[in-house]
């Protein structure tokens, strides 16, 4: 596995936000999701690719994601969390998972805005 780095930092609350992206062949979407993250809030984004068949990862690159992993085989959902997290640790100080999200997630957008609830952001 190889990753880039040299990201701005941006914190919040002295926190270092990180967003996860496991990923499997979504070459196709991936950019709009991309794209959906605030950087006025976000530090840094992870990709692992989990041995894609597709261009996930020439389109991570081609978009400026920071932190591309690539796995040499498919280890399935939770073991590519796993590796995101694993790195997601290495680089920062803390996790939120967007699985567990609260009733009124906000989403992406709105994480960390001034008046935002930031307990009901997704990420």
């Amino acid at each position: 596995m190889s990753a880039q780095i040299n990201t701005p930092i941006c914190m919040i609350h002295g926190k270092k936000v990180i967003v996860v992206l496991p990923a499997y062949n979504a070459a196709k979407t991936l950019e709009k999701t991309y794209n959906e993250i605030d950087f006025n809030v976000v530090d840094d984004v992870i990709l692992v690719d989990d041995n894609s068949k597709d261009d996930t990862v020439e389109v991570a690159k081609r978009i400026g994601i920071n932190h591309i992993l690539r796995h040499d085989r498919n280890y399935g959902y939770g073991g590519n969390q796993k590796t995101c997290y694993n790195y997601a640790l290495k680089i920062g100080d803390g996790l939120f998972d967007r699985q567990r999200c609260f009733p009124g997630c906000t989403g992406l957008k709105n994480f960390g805005r001034q008046g935002n609830d930031q307990r009901n952001a997704c990420l």
